[in-house]
């Protein structure tokens, strides 16, 4: 078993930089999307919804539960792991819950990161996650 000591929680920057890296991303795929969907002629509805709720709300929870994080997290070097078994990624549905309390709280959730021992933000803490170095 993966052992956390706690010099390897990630802080508050690595974080920031990896939500800055992760709002380029979704900017870039929404360019990309609706570059796409001009190129048609009638695109329905649906698919452009479709497609921008992927983006907005799965994009996160998918990666994070899938690669242990966002593009970000992975450009800055940190994973998002089970806080009670740090060898795991988090599940969809915790990842789910995650981005949207992070998504709800904003700024407020990542404020609380120095405010523990293993620098969880709100988010964290009700997921049940850690935010730590890649090894």
């Amino acid at each position: 078993m993966e052992t956390i000591i706690e010099n390897a929680y990630s802080g508050i920057f690595d974080r920031v930089k990896a939500v800055i890296v992760d709002s380029i991303i979704i900017i870039i795929f929404m360019i990309i999307i609706t570059d796409v969907f001009s190129s048609f002629e009638d695109v329905p509805n649906n698919a452009r919804i479709i497609a921008f709720v992927f983006i907005f709300c799965l994009y996160d929870p998918l990666c994070t539960s899938i690669f242990g994080g966002t593009i970000g997290h992975m450009v800055n070097g940190i994973k998002v792991k089970r806080e009670n078994n740090p060898e795991k990624n988090i599940s969809f549905l915790p990842a789910l819950f995650r981005y949207l309390v992070k998504s709800f709280l904003g700024w407020i959730s990542l404020f609380t990161v120095m405010g523990n021992q293993k620098r969880q933000a709100i988010h964290d803490f009700l997921a049940g996650s850690v935010v730590v170095y890649r090894e």
